[in-house]
């Protein structure tokens, strides 16, 4: 049983009743991510996620591991482009004991001098380990520069200059300016009594004032299309190709996911079939869409030895001519829906799956979607739906080029592009 509550505080409660599991998961999601930031602070949503675990009034980072481990339970955070969130995992007799922390966390975090400087130094080390990982680079290389000037171009980690050049008191009211309970959706599911978590949150926000929060950002404009190359040192060329995405609300997402299934979503795809497993192109191959309030991007990503450029831009274009001239089959269709299905409710199965699906579905709708509409709106995704969509998006002339290789390779990788695309 599903039960949901806009609270006198302002946030948003949504929790599951499920009584035949001894175990429980709350995750509250804060409405700041990247692209709230300025150039300036780039950074600094990530930034406080790792204050959170650096003690607050009442416990010191050390209590605060010591307190979920001790329970059995699991406690962690992510940071994104739009929201943060906080999540916990514990046995049903222990919730309100995490609860009770969770809130210490995200309200009272005091970060201390000497913790933010401690904390400074580890965020620039996962910058750095990041710059090392050219795979995991070439991602925020290519929505950098697609998102030319808009804070959803800001890698969400921030730079080595804004990480560096960052004032505990800036941070500390970026902090306080949007961690509030009218900024915030919690959601708790599993072995509870849905009425009491509701009291109980209702009592700890209530301890906590609201105030104004800045103005909404503004949406990304449409960019033109681009060629980005970075050189680096490295044994492999990374290449993400890219068009124009939707946002999270268009209802052609469903078209979106379908189709992202078949071209590069998995290990039957056709990306992964043929590049990789017929040609051994790449050992990772694969395409994803990245889809925001108002905005969105679809990205297809692959790595490959400098040599294998020519012959992976040769296979990759025929597998897009033959997408734009023959569609996808009703077979190909009928496999996607099945696959999409069985994913849902298989992730039906994990607390913290459901509790994220609740939170997310508050967070981007305002409203909870019962898995059965989801898997309906699935099943009426037809051929003719996903050809149009393939029509519409995937035209060559539309592909933007980013690309992560020794200085010596990445000539190939732009000629090798403007030959089969054009000059941008």
């Amino acid at each position: 049983m599903i039960n949901s509550w806009n609270l006198s505080s302002g946030a948003t409660l949504v929790v599951e009743e499920i009584p035949y599991l001894k175990s429980a998961a709350v995750g509250v999601y804060i409405k700041v991510g990247s692209r709230n930031e300025t150039a300036a602070i780039a950074g600094a949503s990530h930034f406080v996620e790792h204050m959170l675990f650096k003690g607050t009034s009442k416990r010191s980072a050390r209590q605060i591991a010591e307190s979920f481990e001790g329970m059995g339970g699991q406690l962690n955070a992510f940071t994104s482009k739009e929201y943060t969130g906080l999540y916990a995992r514990t046995l049903d007799e222990d919730i309100y004991q995490a609860l009770e922390i969770v809130f210490d966390m995200i309200f009272s975090s005091k970060f201390s001098k000497k913790d933010f400087n401690t904390e400074r130094g580890v965020v620039i080390e996962e910058i750095n380990m990041y710059e090392d990982a050219p795979d995991d680079l070439i991602h925020d290389v290519f929505a950098q520069k697609f998102f030319s000037g808009h804070p959803l171009g800001f890698p969400i980690l921030g730079t080595l200059e804004t990480i560096q050049n960052m004032e505990r008191e800036t941070l500390h009211e970026y902090y306080h300016t949007h961690y509030q309970p009218d900024n915030m959706i919690f959601a708790v599911a599993g072995n509870v009594d849905a009425n009491k978590i509701r009291d109980f949150i209702e009592q700890k926000c209530a301890e906590h004032a609201n105030k104004p929060l800045p103005d909404k950002f503004e949406s990304p404009h449409p960019g033109t299309r681009f060629i980005e190359l970075v050189s680096k040192e490295v044994e492999q060329v990374q290449i993400c190709l890219g068009v124009p995405g939707i946002s999270y609300h268009s209802e052609d997402r469903y078209t979106q996911n379908v189709l992202n299934s078949i071209l590069g979503g998995g290990m039957s795809s056709r990306l992964f079939q043929s590049l990789r497993e017929e040609r051994g192109l790449a050992y990772s191959v694969y395409s994803y869409p990245s889809s925001y309030k108002d905005s969105g991007l679809y990205t297809i990503y692959i790595g490959t030895s400098p040599a294998k450029v020519p012959e992976f831009f040769e296979a990759f274009h025929e597998q897009l001519r033959e997408l734009l001239s023959s569609g996808v089959s009703a077979e190909e269709i009928e496999r996607t829906q099945k696959l999409m299905k069985s994913s849902i409710y298989l992730g039906m199965e994990s607390v913290m799956n459901r509790m994220t699906r609740l939170a997310k579905s508050m967070l981007m709708y305002d409203n909870i979607q019962p898995p059965e509409e989801v898997i309906e709106k699935i099943y009426a995704v037809t051929p003719e739906m996903v050809n149009q969509y393939v029509a519409r998006t995937l035209q060559p002339e539309s592909f933007s080029l980013g690309a992560i290789g020794d200085k010596e390779a990445l000539p190939a990788v732009e000629k090798e592009f403007q030959k089969l695309w054009g000059s941008s």
